[in-house]
């Protein structure tokens, strides 16, 4: 029997690190001399990866100028990482034990973000999560959400069907992706996209706190 499998996004996810993105983001459009997107706008993009995200933000830019701004922020997010200056990037309440849960009921467990691997892995390690995870899917090897490469690639790591595969993310692009993908979309509200786009998109289930994660995957 194929294993069961929960994908979970990163970025309003598994963590809060909205105030590295913002930051970030704002230094890179101040950068290129360009006024910085409202937060609120910063935070709707989080989990495309950075060219659609720039495109988003500044649509009346071209193809060049978004690849430039990806540069940028990229840049930035290294000298806030180099210089110590990152903000905390806390796990929501309830995650761990989520989880725990749903390793406890024979989940496996796995990653797919707009982060790069380099981010994704230094996130993981600082919070020691890990070995808790059998695949992790990052930007650098996949087209952005709502493509479903990444969650076809996860399932193909760890041996997993569609119809034994949930993806759990707080954005409309994750709720996208799972339907892309042919998997079942759980959405979370304690991160950066409001409950009711996330139903719009897709969700089969919504979860407001951690420890209702594992009733609705099951």
């Amino acid at each position: 029997m194929p294993p069961r499998l929960a994908v979970f996004d990163c970025d309003g996810t598994l963590v809060d690190s909205q105030a590295n993105i913002c930051r970030a983001m704002e230094a890179a459009f101040a950068g290129a001399g360009l006024p910085a997107p409202a937060r609120e706008s910063i935070r709707g993009i989080v989990g495309l990866s950075l060219i659609e995200a720039m495109a988003v933000l500044a649509p009346a830019a071209g193809p060049a100028r978004h690849a430039a701004l990806a540069e940028d922020y990229k840049v930035a997010f290294q000298r806030m990482r180099a210089e110590a200056a990152l903000d905390p990037e806390p796990l929501y309440h309830g995650l761990v034990d989520a989880l725990d849960t749903l390793a406890s009921a024979d989940w496996r467990l796995g990653v797919a973000t707009g982060k790069s691997d380099r981010g994704l892995a230094l996130l993981l390690a600082h919070h020691g999560l890990t070995e808790r995870f059998v695949t992790l899917q990052t930007a650098d090897r996949h087209p952005s959400k709502p493509h479903p490469s990444m969650l076809l690639a996860a399932m193909a790591q760890a041996g997993a069907a569609p119809h034994m595969t949930v993806m759990i993310g707080d954005t409309s692009f994750d709720m996208a992706m799972a339907r892309a993908a042919g998997v079942r979309a759980i959405g979370v509200t304690w991160g950066y996209h409001r409950e009711e786009a996330l139903w719009a998109a897709g969700a089969d289930a919504v979860a407001r706190r951690c420890d209702e994660l594992a009733g609705c995957c099951a």
